[in-house]
């Protein structure tokens, strides 16, 4: 559903096109905002009517007025004749064990019934906080989807930073099925797009505003909007496509009386913007973070905390390392954000406190995997449920 969700898979899956391994990889995906991505040789998209989560946390149709059962069974259908006609060798389900409202349960079913497809899940490094996770792990019976479906569990993080093993208190049989990536080095989507972000910031210094998709970052982006910046500091906004329409407007006319701040409502890879970046501000999503620290950026993180704690508690341990800021979004001011840029660090050195070689060590696991399947054809196929 979300942006960073289908990043973070589309970065596995050109990642594995420059592999060794001789792969076709599919999407299935349900954000379709932008979804003409470079993805590489052997990558192709399959692009689900959209659902969205309303302000109450339930799933809602986005773009149509059709019930969520209908949607949830449209999306169900095409998923099934997806998998029956790709027919994979692997698949990997990114975050949801079943999908959202159980949408994958047929795929599955099928997938253990009459094919030999090995079945991942993928997970961020935090989910959120354990009490929550416990709870809804047992009303959704996830443990049971993993233990009759999946044939592994992957984590895409660090168990130095968040062990996500011990702090969940997973069954043992369930626990030995997962295994720890690392964190993907962002740095490596440098070398997937060609469309460089044409900029010139003569002579500035570049205070960079991100949050994530922007559905909820629209509070901190008003902030950002209305704080002083030093002198000789461009600051940039990237809206993300998904923040209100009105929210973009409202911050295009702050920027048009401020030489120096721009507001851009979507920058197609972001990374190009953050390696020229001196400071960065911005929410503690996965992929953010990600972003964030695998240039090595000194970094103010104002942690969304409802409807979920994953990004507090993700923030809360990078700050412990000190390796990032963190600023309670009760805190958030223009004035808490005009103080933090005029602080003087050190550039956190990340590399030395977390494991970043999940790119390098995703196509390991998959050769490995792939050792043990007795192939018919000569090529493999690797669909993303992203």
């Amino acid at each position: 559903m979300g942006l960073g969700h289908k990043r973070r898979n589309l970065l596995i899956a050109q990642n594995l096109g420059l592999s060794p391994l001789n792969v076709d990889i599919l999407l299935i995906t349900g954000t379709n905002q932008s979804n003409n991505f470079s993805g590489g040789d052997g990558i192709d998209c399959v692009t689900l009517p959209a659902l969205y989560k309303n302000e109450r946390g339930s799933y809602e149709a986005k773009q149509w007025q059709m019930s969520l059962d209908e949607i949830v069974k449209m999306r169900s259908h095409i998923i099934l004749a997806t998998i029956q006609n790709f027919k994979p060798d692997i698949l990997i389900v990114d975050n949801v064990p079943k999908g959202a409202m159980g949408e994958l349960k047929p795929t599955l079913k099928y997938l253990k019934k009459e094919t030999n497809t090995f079945r991942i899940l993928g997970l961020r490094d935090i989910l959120d906080d354990p009490k929550t996770v416990y709870q809804e792990w047992k009303k959704a019976k996830n443990e049971k989807i993993i233990r009759t479906y999946y044939n592994e569990v992957w984590i895409y993080g660090d168990p130095m930073i968040y062990d996500a093993i011990k702090e969940y208190k997973f069954s043992t049989d369930i626990a030995s099925k997962f295994r720890y990536t690392g964190y993907f080095d962002q740095r490596s989507r440098l070398d997937f797009s060609s469309n460089k972000s044409n900029f010139k910031l003569n002579n500035k210094d570049l205070a960079l505003c991100m949050v994530g998709g922007g559905q909820d970052g629209a509070n901190l982006a008003l902030t950002f909007a209305q704080t002083i910046l030093p002198n000789n500091v461009q600051g940039i906004i990237i809206t993300g496509p998904f923040m209100p329409k009105e929210v973009q407007e409202y911050l295009l006319n702050i920027a048009k009386n401020r030489s120096n701040l721009w507001v851009w409502k979507y920058v197609k890879e972001p990374t190009f913007l953050l390696k020229e970046a001196k400071w960065v501000i911005s929410m503690g999503g996965y992929n953010s973070t990600s972003e964030i620290l695998s240039f090595e950026k000194r970094a103010l993180i104002i942690p969304r905390i409802n409807p979920r704690r994953e990004q507090l508690i993700r923030i809360q341990r990078l700050q412990e390392l000190g390796l990032v800021d963190m600023l309670h979004p009760d805190n958030l001011t223009p004035d808490s954000l005009a103080k933090w840029l005029k602080e003087e660090k050190n550039t956190p050195q990340v590399h030395n406190y977390i494991d970043f070689h999940g790119l390098k060590r995703i196509p390991l696991y998959l050769n490995s995997i792939c050792q043990q399947i007795q192939h018919k054809n000569s090529s493999n196929k690797f669909p993303m449920v992203a």
